[in-house]
Order: structure tokens, then sequence, then C-alpha cells
């Protein structure tokens, strides 16, 4: 495979941005080993914004030869208050129901499972003597100015009051990056300012910038507070409609039984011929059609036009936005679809073990 072929993969969506193209292309060029790593904060049950967005770029990294990592965060969960705020039970879910959550996701996406290492990180910490002199080096390169703009990473805002440990909490993401010499890290756009951190502060103390990769974010199933909305702001409106484990019915969750999914995707926002913001064809097209050879298969009565399959999202856009396709129709269709990718999720937790990890984790208070 040469160094085309690998950046197709890299940058196909849900790729949102790469961080920077030409910098990846010299390590292709290169021949030089690159280690990706995902960062998750252990806070809940995992949804589809998290599992397969994830899953489906890491199925891509180990397609152009990276070798992937998944950091299982359980400072940063501690330190944003996370399943109660208590440490025993966030290493416990990380090391449990999340790894295997994530495990499965990525199988689902078309990725080897087996081939992703996982890191906690309390074992990071305790394995680098100089993890906390890195924490140190990256903040003196940093204002507070700059930290508080960059606690969005935490899902907070610049103005909300927070305590000091929240404050250490971006500095530290950079460190965790630099710890493990890390060359390409990945999230979701929203986690975007770490990264950029990461590049900045990099050649001031003397390490490599790495190559930062962001997927788009999969929107939630609700209707924005405001609609319509002028195109100007549909930009911010794609970021804040982002989908929420805190409103559970904008969420599918990757163990979610087929009646939760035709449910979820009955009740949800599908604006007839709107193709600008859609979270039910926003799906389609994140999640389903970057399936080689997936074709979405509709199925409705003789009098409404019958059955039809899409072979591309391009021809389902484009049916969709002419009015040739019922919005609940979509819908219907979406489910079915997701209801079968799922399968392999619902089949994991089915299982005693998994079931048990589950349930146990549906009774921890979840907090933001």
């Amino acid at each position: 495979m040469d160094t085309a072929e690998k950046l197709a993969y890299v940058v196909r969506s849900p790729t949102e941005e790469v961080l920077t193209e030409e910098d990846l292309r010299v390590l292709f060029d290169e021949g030089r080993a690159i280690d990706h790593y995902i960062g998750f904060e252990i806070s809940g049950l995992i949804h589809l914004g998290t599992g397969l967005m994830a899953g489906a770029k890491i199925a891509d990294f180990q397609k152009a030869g990276i070798t992937c990592r998944i950091f299982l965060a359980d400072w940063h969960a501690w330190i944003n208050n996370k399943l109660g705020g208590d440490m025993d039970t966030i290493r416990k879910v990380a090391v449990g129901y999340f790894k295997e959550g994530m495990a499965v996701s990525v199988k689902i996406m078309g990725g080897d499972p087996d081939k992703v290492r996982y890191i906690l990180g309390s074992e990071l910490y305790a394995d680098d003597p100089d993890y906390w002199a890195t924490v140190i080096n990256v903040s003196k390169n940093l204002t507070l100015a700059r930290v508080r703009k960059s606690i969005t990473i935490m899902g907070r805002q610049q103005q909300e009051d927070v305590n000091f440990a929240q404050l250490i909490y971006p500095p530290m993401q950079v460190a965790d990056i630099f710890s493990q010499d890390l060359t390409l890290v990945h999230s979701g756009i929203d986690q975007r300012k770490a990264h950029v951190i990461a590049r900045e502060v990099a050649p001031k103390i003397g390490r490599d910038k790495p190559v930062a990769v962001h997927h788009k974010l999969l929107l939630g199933l609700n209707q924005p507070p405001v609609w319509p909305v002028e195109k100007s702001q549909m930009r911010e409106l794609l970021s804040q409609m982002k989908m929420s484990k805190s409103i559970p019915k904008s969420a599918v969750f990757i163990h979610d039984s087929p009646e939760e999914i035709r449910e979820k995707l009955r009740l949800a926002f599908c604006p007839a011929g709107n193709i600008d913001f859609n979270p039910v064809l926003d799906w389609a097209q994140s999640l389903l059609f970057r399936n080689e050879g997936f074709a979405l298969e509709v199925s409705r009565p003789a009098k409404f036009g019958g059955d039809v399959v899409y072979p591309t999202f391009e021809s389902l856009q484009t049916a969709f936005a002419a009015g040739e396709l019922h919005p609940m129709d979509l819908k219907k269709a979406v489910a079915e679809a997701l209801t079968q990718l799922l399968e392999p999720a619902r089949d994991l937790f089915a299982q005693p073990r998994h079931a048990a990890m589950l349930e146990e984790l549906r009774e921890i208070k979840v907090t933001r």
C-alpha cells in the first residue's frame, strides 16, 4: 500500500480534519511506525457517537498500517466527577464494561479488536516516573487564560466555575500524549483544543509534533431548541446537537434492543426534504454507507411507491431532498439497518458476565 492509499483511509469519512495531512504524508513516505491513540473519560454507557465513530476510524487506521490504542482515562473521569467521582468504580468500569464495549464497537466497524492496545491512565502514570514533570513542563508553557478556554474539552464552558483540579485536566491530556510518545492523536472534533496545544507546546519542550485526526460528531436525534435556523448558523448547530448520553432519547447505545432502536428512530427529528440538518441521514452516512457494499433497503406499501434500494448515500440523499422518500420510511429503514449492525454488541452484553457489567453500570449514579 502506497502513501496515497494510506492517506485515503485516514481522511475518509467520518474524518473532519487532519493536522496536518502533509505531516502525515511525511511519516508514511519515510516508513515511520505510527502509534495512534484515542482517549476516553469513563463516564457511563457507550453510545454510537462514542463507540462506532471511534471504531470506524480505528478500523481505517489499522488498514493503513497504524498501531492503535485506546486510553482509558480514569484520572480524567475522577477529576470531572464522572460515575459519582468514585475512583474504584471508574477503574472497574474502565477495564470491564468500557473496554469490552469499545472492543466490540471496533469489530462492528470492521477493525480487529485484538490488535488494539488498552492503556489505563493509572498504569501509565505509575510506570512513567517523569509523567508529572511533563504535566508541569506543559503547564509552564500555557497561560491560565488558555487553560480556561480549553476546559470545553471536559464538556464544560469557559464561564463555569471550576475547581483547581479541573484546571489540571487539559495539561494532563497533553502530557498523556507525550508520555506515550504518540505519533498520531485522534478524537472527535470537540477535543481538538488539547491536540492543538500539544502541537504548539511540543517544540518548546523538545518533543515532536503529533499528527492530529478529528472525526465529526454524530448528531443526536432530538429537535434543535430553535428551528428552522439560518444556513449561517448551521455549523454551530451541528456542533451543539451532538449525541449525548445525558439525553437518552437522543442517543442509541451499542447494546440497545431492536425495540429501543426502532422507538428512538421513530421519534427522531427528521424534517422532510431537509438534508442540511437531519440526524437520520447523518447516521446513515456516518455509520451505514461507510461499509463497503452497503445498500439501504426501504420496505413500503406499493401505494407509497413500493420497496426501493439505495446503493449509495448520494442516491438516498437525492431522493429524500426531492420528496421521493417519506421521513418515516427513512427512519424505519435506518432503524432496521442499525439493528442488524449492532447485533454483535447485543449478543456480547447478553452473556452473563457482560450482562452483569451492564446492569451494574446502569445502577451507578452517572453525573455530567
